[in-house]
């Protein structure tokens, strides 16, 4: 094999191209929203247990791609915009990639997890077909990210809103906090579960970088 010299590092993108290309996948997914049947983007693009359970494991990472609502898709792209810059730039646009789909797997794990022991023990939730109940979104690997570089600066200055100033750790309070109240609030359109997968893998992998172990 030829390829066996030569460096991966070679073939990585620039920072600032690797966000922008989970950017372009996200959009490119979204436009898939718009041309391709329905059901097939709910059976390969969203997460579910009924998906799951009918082998579409593809589904862990294909959901935190995918985004039908517009306002849903600009949220999350801002985010990680801004904060995937400085993550990749810091460690390297192969961390970025991998950051993402550990979020991503993460979090569609712990909705899985939610749904199927979490839910159907809350009275709101009696009666609800819980397989069904499907996500869809980038939102647990855009946490993951913004996250880690809020723990690894909690003092940082960022704008919530884009205007308020406030300290990087209290953004990250907000941010877990309104996930935790979710979680005991019950069904809602905002998965507090998934969103708490990435705050897992933040969690994680700043210990490790603290440690140096990374």
């Amino acid at each position: 094999m030829l390829l066996s010299g030569i460096s991966w590092a070679h073939w990585m993108p620039s920072a600032e191209n690797a966000v922008l290309i989970l950017m372009g996948v996200n959009v490119g997914v979204f436009l898939l929203w718009r041309i391709a049947d329905p059901s097939f983007m709910r059976r390969h693009f969203m997460i579910s247990l009924d998906n799951f359970k009918s082998g579409r494991l593809h589904t862990l990472l294909t959901s935190a791609f995918s985004h039908s609502d517009t306002d849903h898709l600009i949220t999350n792209m801002i985010g990680f915009y801004f904060f995937g810059s400085t993550i990749s730039n810091l460690f390297g646009p192969a961390f970025l990639f991998k950051l993402y789909a550990a979020g991503a797997l993460t979090g569609s794990a712990f909705f899985l997890l939610d749904k199927a022991f979490l839910a159907p023990r809350k009275q709101a939730n009696v009666g609800w077909d819980n397989s069904r109940v499907s996500a869809l979104g980038a939102s647990a690997a855009v946490n993951a990210v913004i996250l880690l570089q809020i723990f690894l600066y909690p003092r940082h200055l960022v704008y919530l809103y884009f205007f308020i100033p406030i300290p990087a750790a209290i953004m990250g309070a907000i941010l877990i906090g309104a996930d935790l109240w979710r979680v005991k609030m019950g069904h809602g359109q905002v998965s507090g579960s998934a969103h708490l997968g990435g705050a897992v893998v933040a969690a994680l992998v700043w210990t490790r970088i603290s440690k140096g172990w990374i």
